[in-house]
C-alpha cells in the first residue's frame, strides 16, 4: 500500500487507512479515490499530491 503527500500542507493519504471521515474507506487505492475528493486539511485536489517513496 502506498502513501501520497499533499505538496501544499504535508497531509498524507495512506491507502491502508483511507480517509473514512471523507467517505474513503480503508484499503482504497489512490487511483480509486474519487476525483472530487479534497485534502481534508487544506482543500486542494488530488493533483497536488505526490507519491511518497
Amino acid at each position: 500500500m502506498a502513501k501520497y503527500e499533499c505538496i501544499v500542507c504535508g497531509w498524507v493519504y495512506d491507502e491502508e487507512l483511507g480517509d473514512p471521515d471523507s467517505g474513503v474507506p480503508a484499503g482504497t487505492a489512490w487511483e480509486d479515490v474519487p476525483d472530487e475528493w479534497l485534502c481534508p486539511d487544506c482543500g486542494v485536489d488530488k493533483t497536488d499530491f505526490m507519491l511518497v517513496e
